[in-house]
């Protein structure tokens, strides 16, 4: 508990994020910040990887998934993000998104309720939901227009009063019946469904949600991994992704 606490207290208030640890990247050539305060206050845990940032003397450090900057000495730990004045890139976001993303993918689309277009899909979208959330209903209400734009509806369980709530025992009955999707838009119109009981990943993909920092629903994460929080209408929506796709493709 005091080591979560400890986390918590550096990282929290960045919305960090965090995928399964990957394997460590530390190479014995580059210069290692001193990890000897760090690892005390944290209990010995290990960074997951260590890499320099274009800052001099200042590391990024991966602890259980999440982004923690610290200097050479191991005296100062910072949370924030790093920007490139002369490109304007928020480097730490882009790290964030590389996490999220890989998080995501992760899980696979057999564990999630996926609405796809009868055309081509021209994106891809990972939603956190909850069933009795009523923005989260209203563009469920939407699925069709949103499929029409070409785009591709993907969700994960993040039933927003916690695992064991009424919603909880909602998703875990959609996900248990026999036509998901079907079950699915039924219970956002509001309508009772068969309670039901299987295997699924409704607290897995809950605890994900807190973890790549969802602190609400909707919450849909794009294909870049970036977080777009709240509602959004089918057509805003289209207009923003294609916008995204025409400056990535813009880029030298």
């Amino acid at each position: 508990m005091r080591k979560t606490l400890l986390i918590a207290t550096f990282l929290y208030a960045t919305g960090a994020l965090a995928a399964d640890p990957a394997p460590p990247t530390t190479s014995v050539a580059v210069k290692q910040p001193n990890l000897t305060h760090l690892q005390t206050i944290l209990n010995g845990t290990k960074p997951d990887s260590i890499n320099p940032t274009p800052i001099p003397g200042l590391y990024e450090v991966m602890i259980e998934g999440q982004v923690l900057y610290l200097s050479e000495d191991g005296r100062f730990a910072l949370q924030g993000d790093i920007l490139d004045l002369s490109t304007q890139d928020n480097l730490t976001e882009k790290r964030r998104g590389a996490l999220r993303s890989a998080a995501i993918n992760a899980v696979g689309e057999e564990n999630m309720v996926v609405f796809a277009p009868e055309g081509p899909t021209k994106y891809t979208i990972t939603v956190f939901t909850d069933i009795d959330c009523g923005y989260c209903r209203k563009m469920h209400s939407q699925i069709a227009s949103y499929n029409k734009e070409g785009i591709k509806v993907r969700y994960l369980w993040f039933p927003r009063e916690g695992i064991g709530s009424e919603a909880f025992n909602k998703s875990v009955s959609v996900w248990c019946a026999d036509d998901r999707k079907a079950a699915l838009t039924k219970a956002k119109q509001g309508a009772s469904i068969e309670q039901k009981t299987c295997d699924n990943p409704v607290k897995a993909q809950y605890e994900l949600g807190q973890k790549l920092g969802v602190r609400g629903t909707p919450s849909m994460i794009l294909e870049d991994g970036e977080m777009l929080p709240g509602y959004v209408p089918p057509t805003q929506l289209a207009e923003l992704l294609a916008r995204r796709q025409d400056s990535k493709s813009a880029q030298p």
